[in-house]
């Protein structure tokens, strides 16, 4: 037996004799239940036996797991060219959210992927979509989620070179903060490297083991060159807590969990730094009321967002506007 293995042992055994277990194993209403049998006592992961033990154990610990070579070239290369096919308005996606940076003038806007730095919700894309529901990325995701699968929230980030100010960086943050369904534990995200990623183009940078803490207050940090739309950031973390630059190769995937404190640095060549990534969540979660929590500020937000893009009332809520967005890719829709 693996050193690795040996510790998930003495680890199932301490939450079976813990007196803490019930908090660790019960999520009321999620519509996940936990056995008594080996090993699924563990908090954050399944046993579907795809994952190694030192896998999961790794992942129990750090909250992030980095896969090589997960999604092919080919795969790759066609979201690059549709994405480019929308940055140059080739195509409408109903929906679509297009960003661009801050630094970037709306007198500078030009049909062209140098004028876009995300798009956001291209569920309604099929060629996109089609990241998330590449079985070898729902095989990963599965360990996270349980077998019913939501794809919730759909990106394709397009770091672009910074203009001087670094407002290429995005602040660290939790990405809990922006979503109104629960259990935490039960929602992971999958963010594949279409290119090469490394600390010079701004990669990931991932504070392990914050995914065990709670989530925190964030708003918009006071960054002199100015911050991109709804890039809200944390308040108050320990700037002194180990940090971790993922670098990664075009194709790798990292998965990591909504609590996880992360964010990226400035993209210091002259390329754009492309990724493509999905969250998900077992459809047995459930949607909560965000007012009177830290996350009233991003309700309002979207709700601004969403009335003036679609001519919605004041009525809408933030878990109306998962509800929509999110889509089945593996399973039952029971719950959301």
């Amino acid at each position: 037996m693996s050193r690795a293995a040996e510790r998930l042992k003495l680890l199932i055994n301490h939450l079976e004799r813990s007196h803490t277990q019930a908090a660790i194993r019960a999520e009321p209403t999620s519509g996940q239940t936990f056995t008594h049998s080996h090993p699924q006592q563990l908090r954050y992961t399944f046993d579907t036996g795809l994952l190694t033990p030192e896998q999961r154990l790794f992942y129990e610990e750090n909250g992030f797991i980095h896969i090589k070579n997960l999604v092919s070239e080919d795969d790759i290369d066609k979201f690059r060219w549709e994405f480019e096919r929308i940055c140059r308005q080739e195509v409408k996606v109903p929906g679509l959210v297009v960003m661009r940076d801050v630094a970037i003038a709306k007198s500078e806007f030009i049909p062209d992927q140098k004028a876009v730095s995300k798009i956001q919700d291209f569920q309604e894309d099929p060629d996109l979509f089609q990241y998330c529901t590449l079985p070898q990325i729902l095989k990963y995701v599965e360990c996270f989620t349980g077998p019913n699968i939501m794809a919730m929230h759909t990106m394709l980030i397009n770091k672009p070179p910074d203009a001087g100010k670094k407002t290429s960086r995005h602040p660290m943050h939790q990405d809990l903060h922006y979503f109104s369904f629960r259990p935490a534990d039960r929602i992971v995200c999958a963010w594949t490297a279409m290119e090469k990623v490394n600390r010079h183009n701004g990669c990931l940078v991932v504070l392990p083991g914050t995914h065990t803490g709670t989530l925190q207050e964030h708003d918009y940090p006071e960054w002199e060159g100015g911050v991109n739309k709804m890039y809200h950031g944390v308040r108050g973390y320990n700037p002194q807590h180990p940090r971790v630059h993922l670098e990664m190769e075009k194709g790798d995937t990292v998965f990591f969990h909504p609590l996880l404190i992360h964010g990226s640095g400035m993209n210091q060549t002259q390329g754009f730094r492309k990724a493509i990534s999905c969250h998900y969540a077992s459809a047995d979660c459930y949607y909560i009321d965000v007012k009177g929590t830290t996350q009233e500020n991003i309700e309002k937000e979207v709700k601004e967002i969403a009335t003036r893009k679609y001519a919605i009332g004041d009525e809408i809520t933030l878990k109306d506007t998962w509800a929509i967005r999110g889509r089945l890719v593996q399973g039952v829709r029971t719950s959301l």
